[in-house]
């Protein structure tokens, strides 16, 4: 069987921006009172504002929590890290913590990260898709 070779890659999610050769996540700010949220909103819920501006996020952040999961409903390779990050200068996102072993010694909370992309699949006509993970920072 011949393998597929990618001809385009499209990101999994909506704030994963790929099209500039440099993988990071973009959020929409509230112009009314800052808040960030990750997918399109069409008012706050915290202050009820309609404005909203892009702004790109940090690539860099501390692991807030996390969980070894054991068990997955979508078919995904078990087990795995998954973690909430604070972002370096705000935001907070939950990803998979990547490049680590799936055990409590690996992992812990206040550690510092990186975000990552990598492919996750490749359709029948060649379109890759892309995921994101944070991985420990290198000193």
């Amino acid at each position: 069987m011949a393998e597929t070779l990618a001809t385009s890659r499209i990101p999994v999610v909506s704030y994963l921006v790929l099209d500039d050769g440099d993988p990071h996540l973009a959020a929409w700010r509230c112009a009314g009172c800052g808040a960030l949220f990750l997918d399109r909103r069409v008012a706050c819920p915290s202050c009820t504002g309609d404005e909203f501006t892009r702004q790109r996020l940090a690539q860099t952040g501390r692991l807030r929590a996390f969980t070894i999961v054991h068990r997955s409903p979508t078919g995904a390779k078990t087990p795995f890290v998954a973690g909430i990050v604070d972002l370096d200068g705000g935001g907070v996102v939950k990803a998979h913590v990547v490049g680590v072993s799936p055990d409590p010694a690996s992992v812990a909370p206040g550690m510092r990260l990186r975000l990552t992309s990598y492919p996750v699949g490749v359709d029948g006509e060649g379109t890759e898709a892309i995921g994101f993970g944070f991985q420990p920072e290198e000193d």
